[in-house]
């Protein structure tokens, strides 16, 4: 009698084990809304136009905003004249105190990026536009900039690029 229940109980989980280990459905927030003939994009070189310079952020928002799009989409990239064309500057990029405490010090400090960006879609121009795109992160006023600098800047960078796609290929 034990063994016809164990067989009863055992068979009916590992088969829901095998159909929920094959299953390879990927859910997402992020959906491509993409015309079918949107094929390209290309992405310029995005110039740091602002008073305080980052000598690694141009290439680091360039080639970071070219390998969502490659990651993301099905698109292949092109150097100009994409379907999709992507260029712009690095119009702020600053440091400001927040949190402020007794004796008008600074608990925390907060670096702000700014993007401006020009985004073309050479199939459909209605949905070109030019925008601004504007990211933070805060630190420890007791820490120095270029000591956490790199982790703000790839924390930013990937607030801005989520923005970026939404606003241009996921329709959000």
């Amino acid at each position: 009698m034990a063994k016809i229940q164990i067989k009863y109980v055992i068979l009916p989980i590992l088969f829901i084990a095998v159909i929920f280990s094959s299953c390879s459905i990927k859910y997402g927030f992020t959906t491509v809304n993409l015309p079918t003939d949107v094929k390209t994009y290309s992405v310029a070189y995005f110039p740091n136009r602002s008073k305080l310079i980052n000598p690694t952020l141009s290439q680091q928002l360039t080639e970071s905003l070219k390998e969502k799009l490659q990651k993301q989409t099905s698109l292949n990239e092109t150097e100009e004249s994409g379907d999709l064309e992507y260029s712009g500057t690095i119009t702020n990029y600053e440091v400001r105190p927040v949190s402020i405490q007794k004796g008008d010090l600074a608990a925390q400090n907060r670096l702000t990026i700014t993007i401006s960006l020009k985004f073309t879609n050479n199939i459909e121009h209605e949905q070109d536009f030019e925008r601004n795109f504007s990211a933070f992160a805060d630190y420890e006023s007791t820490a120095i900039l270029s000591d956490v600098e790199e982790d703000l800047v790839t924390e930013i960078l990937d607030k801005i690029l989520e923005d970026i796609f939404n606003a241009t290929v996921a329709n959000w």
